[in-house]
């Protein structure tokens, strides 16, 4: 077995650290330490802001944030960037000192300085070459009831959140985002059987994706 990228790019995990000979999900507590923590912290990471584009925007403007693709850091500390602002993190990461903070609990809050303080790539700064080999054939993540219990804090969202506006929308996108709500509404109505219970909803796509930077 080889690594996968779960939700986002950029955290890798051991497949054999994962997944049983039969390839289904271990038992969540059999999963090592580390690698359940990042699992734990994804259902947080995923669907959020970029930390670039929401560090440009503001709360107010968040809307036009790109949703976040990527994920470097550790968990709790862990830095969202969306495809166009990977290279000013690796830019920070490789040649402003970056690395020396891994593993630092100020490792986010150095990156968020200097990139608010006009820290950039240089144009034409390369990223990280992508490499997706058949996401399709690994399975679903487990289901996240097993793993709220296990770690309060890793649960804690104090993230931004786009709160129902469209990811990426422009000043003069109004259509785009006053269609949010009416989707939401048939969205929540489709979730519920006609008991009233809620049904499960679609479960995050794995890929296969990229290495942390070094």
């Amino acid at each position: 077995m080889g690594k996968v990228s779960i939700g986002l790019r950029g955290w890798r995990f051991e497949e054999d650290d994962l997944f049983t000979a039969d390839g289904n999900w271990r038992p969540v507590m059999e999963i090592p330490e580390g690698p359940r923590q990042r699992l734990l912290r994804l259902q947080i990471a995923i669907g959020k802001p970029c930390d670039a584009c929401y560090l440009i925007h503001g709360e107010e403007e968040k809307r036009r944030c790109n949703e976040a693709a990527i994920v470097y850091g550790e968990p709790l500390d862990e830095v969202l960037l969306c495809d166009d602002h990977e290279a000013d993190f690796l830019y920070w990461f490789r040649e402003r000192g970056g690395s020396d903070l891994t593993g630092e609990e100020t490792f986010r809050d150095a990156f968020h300085e200097w990139f608010d303080d006009g820290g950039r790539a240089p144009e034409g700064y390369g990223g990280l070459d992508h490499v997706e080999a058949a996401p399709d054939d690994l399975p679903d993540l487990p289901d996240p009831e097993e793993l709220y219990d296990l770690d309060e804090e890793l649960l804690e969202d104090d993230r931004a959140d786009f709160d129902g506006v469209v990811a990426g929308a422009d000043d003069g996108d109004e259509d785009a985002v006053d269609g949010v709500d009416d989707a939401a509404d048939a969205a929540a109505s489709e979730g519920e059987d006609e008991d009233g219970d809620d049904t499960d909803g679609d479960d995050f796509e794995l890929d296969l994706d990229r290495e942390y930077p070094t």
